[in-house]
């Protein structure tokens, strides 16, 4: 079979490719595909249409503003794509914000290219979700064989934390954080993460979408640890925006806060990439929750506590 042209519109789509060993079928990306470091040279495919800089507020705001109007956040560089002439289209349908969309691609190519391109639309909602994908896309792509090797690492790693936590008895509550204004708390699949890493999550339900909270809400939970992992965040991004948190009435108060138990991660990076990488996003947690139990040394790089 002739080795096929990728174009991956989604970030973790990107790394599931590179995981299983197809980086060189890569020939075009999403502008948010950053890892591993050398896709950043593969030809763009996707643009945002709000403009770089503004706060976490000014960005609620903008998307939905522009889903208001039955717009897209996003655009699809249609002439690039057709200039790429690609066998297949990786996307997603899980959430109109995060990335280009099934529709957005569609629309954008439906009888537009010059050959026959199929698209590729992955949906996870929980972790068990994110494996199947893995298998989605290296069934796709031709490659079963290294999806189930890269599955089995994955599943290994897991298994490891999981078998160290059997007799811990003490998981504390966890808080983690996905947007800071307004204040959402992390859903899907991070809920189970923090229960496989140790820890009992709090005011968000596996699998559901990330609800809207208010500052009353985390108050009265007063978790035990504040884990913040907003959305397309760097922690430096995070850092630039945590004072929001800071200003609510009582945050001295809290529990997590009193303890030295607030903790900013990477979550551009790990968190909100449903991608192979949610393994090391485990591991992080592990470290946070369990410092005792577990250091893989991704502190300074993945996370970082934050005093107060």
């Amino acid at each position: 079979m002739p080795v096929q042209k990728i174009v991956s519109l989604l970030p973790a789509a990107t790394e599931i490719v590179c995981a299983l060993g197809l980086q060189e079928n890569l020939v075009g990306r999403s502008h948010e595909c950053d890892y591993p470091e050398a896709v950043k040279e593969l030809p763009v495919c996707s643009e945002a249409n709000f403009e770089d800089g503004l706060s976490s507020l000014e960005i609620d705001i903008k998307v939905k503003e522009i889903l208001a109007d039955a717009l897209s956040v996003y655009t699809v560089r249609r002439e690039q794509i057709k200039a790429l002439q690609p066998d297949v289209v990786i996307t997603q349908a899980q959430c109109e914000v995060c990335a280009v969309s099934l529709q957005e691609v569609e629309q954008a190519l439906d009888n537009y290219l010059d050959k026959q391109t199929s698209i590729l639309s992955l949906q996870p909602n929980k972790l068990d979700d994110i494996f199947n994908d893995i298998t989605a896309v290296a069934n796709a792509l031709n490659v079963p064989e290294a999806g189930a090797d890269l599955l089995e690492r994955l599943h290994e790693r897991v298994d490891i934390i999981k078998h160290k936590l059997k007799f811990i008895d003490t998981k504390p509550t966890v808080a983690c954080i996905e947007w800071l204004e307004p204040l959402m708390i992390s859903g899907n699949w991070v809920p189970e993460l923090v229960e496989i890493a140790g820890g009992t999550p709090v005011l968000a339900a596996n699998g559901k979408h990330s609800p809207y909270v208010k500052w009353d809400d985390i108050a009265a939970a007063d978790p035990d640890i504040i884990v913040l992992m907003p959305c397309g965040f760097s922690m430096d991004r995070t850092l630039r925006e945590v004072s929001i948190l800071l200003q609510q009435p009582g945050f001295n108060a809290l529990k997590a806060v009193k303890n030295n138990r607030l903790y900013i991660t990477d979550g551009n990076h790990y968190f909100n990439r449903p991608g192979p990488r949610i393994v090391d996003s485990i591991e992080i947690l592990a470290e946070i929750i369990n410092p005792k139990q577990f250091i893989f040394g991704y502190e300074g790089e993945g996370w970082m506590k934050f005093g107060v």
